[in-house]
């Protein structure tokens, strides 16, 4: 029999391309490193995703509740409790009160299928999202599954890394129905400011847009620059929603646990999507969430850590030449790539750059190419302690120098 997979995947096209998701390409290409050279550890300055487990208070709660009987059950879209927490931490930790937990928050799998699914509620064949880049590969393809298009954003350094919404032609206004921001960002660290938010709910009512931001990394700030929600701006509840994961926030990446809170049709919409898609995050999980909301301290201890590896990252690379500078938020250092090294090679873009870093120097960075040649370093490399994050450090030092690279 002949399976012929959907026009969305490819059609008869499907399995025989080279297309590849962007981070399995990227795994793939740490794993024939480390095959090839077995005697030098790898340096992984790309990873996503914190370097240590959710804090031992988390885990017992989970280990707690895991086996109650009423825990049992389905969680559909979410146990009250869960969306109380978040309303209250919405208030705690942005400044956003009288949030309705009923009603304007629901709770998601993880924040990458919220993302992922909320075209499903906007978007109709030949609309538009906007989106910008570089950022999460998973903010386009369902709108392209609907039918729909992207268009991309490129956040340049020379507008501070926020999208130039004055440059979007009139033609893909009209057509669009979506935005997706996401501040702090990934990757540039750039965070959001009042000033920003307010152009972006006005752009949105003008011209009938949906906003969705991700705030994945909103608790990751350093240096003073205090956390900002979205909906702390005016008019923004009528334009949009916030997603908020505590993978980041709270070292519970593999517990798969977010909500979305704001406006309540977008929220009622995703609830109808969310119902036929899956029965909800295991209680026990969502009460541990809870735990987690109820203590914000946790995330400003984490910051802590990661501001403590900012400066000494940043401080290196700016010593090898690196235009490198400390990220107001996120746990990201976007920096732009040498032109290439001593004994005349030369870097198009970003993904020779970075795989000549893994193949020469076993050093993982995540190469960005949308908006000129750049590359992610993260603070979540694997280390334990400050002598630890020191010997790291040290030792990117002694590779890179051996590199002899130009900028």
């Amino acid at each position: 029999m002949n399976i012929i997979m959907a026009d969305r995947l490819g059609g008869e096209k499907f399995g025989t391309t080279t297309e590849m998701y962007k981070f399995e390409r990227i795994k793939r290409a740490k794993a024939r490193a480390v095959e090839n050279n077995p005697s030098i550890p790898l340096i992984d300055m790309g990873v996503g995703e914190p370097d240590k487990p959710a804090p031992p208070e988390i885990v017992h709660v989970l280990a707690e509740e895991a086996g109650k009987p009423e825990n049992r059950k389905y969680a559909d879209n979410g146990i009250p409790e869960f969306r109380e927490a978040a309303a209250e931490y919405m208030e705690k930790v942005f400044k956003v009160p009288d949030i309705n937990p009923r009603t304007q928050i629901i709770h998601g799998i993880g924040s990458k299928p919220v993302l992922a699914m909320l075209p499903l509620c906007i978007i109709n064949p030949g609309d538009i999202t906007l989106t910008t880049v570089p950022g999460y590969p998973v903010m386009g393809t369902y709108t392209r599954y609907c039918g729909g298009s992207v268009v991309p954003l490129p956040l340049w350094k020379k507008n501070d890394f926020f999208p130039d919404l004055s440059s979007i032609p009139e033609d893909i206004t009209r057509k669009a129905r979506l935005l997706y921001i996401n501040y702090p960002n990934n990757p540039t660290g750039q965070v959001a400011t009042k000033e920003f938010f307010r152009e972006i709910v006005d752009f949105a009512y003008k011209n009938n847009i949906v906003v969705v931001h991700d705030a994945a990394y909103a608790g990751l700030t350093y240096d003073g620059y205090e956390p900002l929600s979205f909906l702390s701006t005016d008019g923004a509840m009528d334009v949009g929603v916030e997603v908020h994961s505590l993978s980041k926030a709270f070292n519970m990446t593999g517990w798969r646990i977010a909500f979305v809170v704001g406006n309540e049709k977008i929220i009622q919409a995703y609830g109808t999507i969310k119902d036929n898609t899956d029965s909800g995050q295991f209680r026990a999980i969502q009460k541990a969430g809870i735990y987690a909301l109820n203590n914000p301290h946790i995330t400003r201890d984490i910051c802590k850590k990661y501001s403590r590896r900012f400066d000494l990252l940043v401080s290196l690379l700016k010593e090898i030449g690196f235009a490198a500078e400390k990220p107001k938020g996120s746990f990201y250092l976007y920096v732009p790539c040498p032109r290439g090294t001593e004994d005349g090679r030369e870097f198009t873009n970003a993904f020779e750059f970075s795989g000549f870093l893994l193949e020469h120097g076993l050093i993982s960075v995540v190469p960005e190419d949308d908006a000129g040649a750049c590359a992610r370093f993260s603070v979540t490399f694997e280390a334990d302690g400050e002598d630890e994050e020191k010997a790291v450090i040290h030792e990117l030092g002694e590779r890179l120098r051996g590199l002899k690279l130009v900028f």
